[in-house]
């Protein structure tokens, strides 16, 4: 069996699809026919395009600038973990050394 690859849009395309729909001057099935999308693909777009219009689709590997803080500082704190352990080590090795 062939396997089908799954296609990829762009912020732009995916904007205008959006744009097309919330015109209201076709039926979504009419628009997504059009552009050769699922209507399910199309009425995902405009529920992410609703909820954050600044911020939607922004493209695999990338984040929303608050998503990215949080992946920023939990790896931080990660980091800070990992040398709290090393210098209680540290201090363990260093406090039987002088008993």
């Amino acid at each position: 069996m062939g396997e089908r690859k799954r296609r990829v849009y762009d912020k732009e395309f995916k904007k205008e699809a959006v744009r097309l729909y919330l015109k209201r001057e076709r039926p979504a099935s009419e628009i997504a026919k059009d552009l050769g999308i699922s209507e399910w693909a199309l009425y995902q777009w405009k529920q992410k395009y609703q909820e954050d219009s600044e911020h939607a689709f922004p493209g695999k590997g990338h984040l929303k600038p608050e998503e990215e803080a949080v992946k920023r500082l939990e790896k931080e704190v990660t980091n800070l973990k990992e040398e709290r352990d090393i210098l209680k080590k540290a201090l363990a090795i260093f406090s039987r050394h002088r008993e």
